[in-house]
């Protein structure tokens, strides 16, 4: 039953959790530290447990909401690895779902006028919203000395565009060579 029960709180957790991992947190917490399940005697985490699994999904690599499908998913099913791939496909499904539906969607529409007329006004947009959030982080305590940041970028940008550089070894030196002056 536990496992039928992980799979349908994921599930709902994935479908109704719009915002991110941390717009997830208080779904999560309500379906593993308040909620008594189904067939179960107590909650599936204690409030310290919870906190303890925010402050692990800070530390490690992924997005809070399926890190603390996994480790949830583990505790709840009594250590168990599967409770941990069902409560972490569950979590997934919704957003896979959706993207497949989208796809098929575009990739039918493609041609049609509207459609590229949408895209064309969302890529300004997209490049908008990237650059306001790299001007965001472009403070004294991430960039001490803008001369050496603006100068490692327009040298990465001459590497990837004229110079046909692969981007993910641009990427590499770039921060080999952030870390070394900085």
């Amino acid at each position: 039953m536990v496992y039928l029960n992980l799979f349908w709180a994921y599930l709902k957790i994935g479908l109704f959790g719009f915002g991110g991992g941390y717009a997830m947190l208080s779904l999560i917490q309500h379906e593993a530290v308040e909620v008594v399940h189904y067939g179960e005697s107590q909650p599936w985490l204690t409030p310290i447990e919870f906190t303890d699994i925010v402050a692990i999904s800070q530390m490690t690599p992924g997005p809070i909401g399926i890190n603390s499908a996994t480790y949830v998913g583990y505790v709840a099913a009594g250590n168990s690895i599967l409770g941990s791939i069902i409560a972490t496909f569950a979590v997934c499904l919704p957003s896979f779902i959706l993207v497949l539906s989208v796809s098929r969607f575009i990739l039918k529409h493609k041609d049609n006028i509207t459609i590229k007329s949408i895209f064309s006004g969302l890529r300004p947009v997209v490049v908008g919203l990237i650059a306001s959030a790299a001007l965001l982080l472009m403070n004294k305590e991430n960039f001490p000395d803008y001369t050496i940041s603006i100068g490692i970028a327009v040298i990465s940008f001459v590497l990837v565009h004229y110079a046909k550089i692969h981007p993910i070894l641009v990427i590499v030196l770039a921060g080999i060579s952030g870390y070394a002056l900085y």
